[in-house]
C-alpha cells in the first residue's frame, strides 16, 4: 500500500486523561462518532481506550448487574480500563507497515507520533480503507488511460 501514515491519519484528535470517567469517555466517543481515544497526561501519551473496552471489558464480569453490555459508571476512570502498552505508528512510516501492525495486534487504531515522539494523530482501519479506495481509483484511472 503506497503512501505514508501522515497522508491518511486523522489529525483532528480527541483525547481524554486517565482521570476521565468511563461514562464520560463513552458519551464523548458516541457524540464524536469515534471508537478510539488516546489517553494523555499533559503532553504524554499514556494509553488508549476503545469502545471495545467499554462494550465487553474484562471487568464487566465482576459487575453486579451485567444485563447491559456497557458498564458506564464514572466510579471507574479511563485509567482503570485503558490499554497502557500502546501500539503506535509514526508519521513517516509506510501504510503497508502500519497496516501490518494493526493486523498483527488485532487492533482497530493506533496513535501516531512524529519524529519527536509527540502525539499528532491517530490511524484507524477506516483511514486505511480510505487509502485503499484511493489506490483502487488510481488503478482504475490508469487502466482507462491505457486504453
Amino acid at each position: 500500500m503506497p503512501g505514508k501514515v501522515s497522508d491518511y491519519m486523522t489529525r483532528k484528535l480527541v483525547t481524554v486523561t486517565p482521570d476521565t470517567g468511563v461514562r464520560e469517555a463513552y458519551f464523548l466517543m458516541r457524540d464524536k462518532d469515534i471508537r478510539h481515544l488516546p489517553v494523555v497526561d499533559g503532553d504524554t501519551l499514556v494509553g488508549i481506550i476503545s469502545d471495545r473496552q467499554l462494550r465487553r471489558p474484562n471487568w464487566a464480569d465482576e459487575a453486579p448487574d451485567i444485563a447491559h453490555p456497557y458498564l458506564l459508571s464514572d466510579d471507574l476512570t479511563v485509567g482503570d480500563v485503558m490499554v497502557k502498552d500502546v501500539i503506535v505508528s509514526h508519521t513517516y512510516e509506510t501504510l503497508t507497515k502500519a497496516n501490518q501492525r494493526l493486523l498483527d495486534h488485532n487492533i482497530g487504531a493506533m496513535p501516531v507520533l512524529d519524529k519527536t515522539e509527540e502525539l499528532v494523530g491517530i490511524l484507524s482501519a477506516v483511514d486505511l480503507l480510505t487509502a485503499f479506495q484511493d489506490i483502487l481509483k488510481r488503478e482504475k484511472s490508469l487502466k482507462r488511460a491505457k486504453g
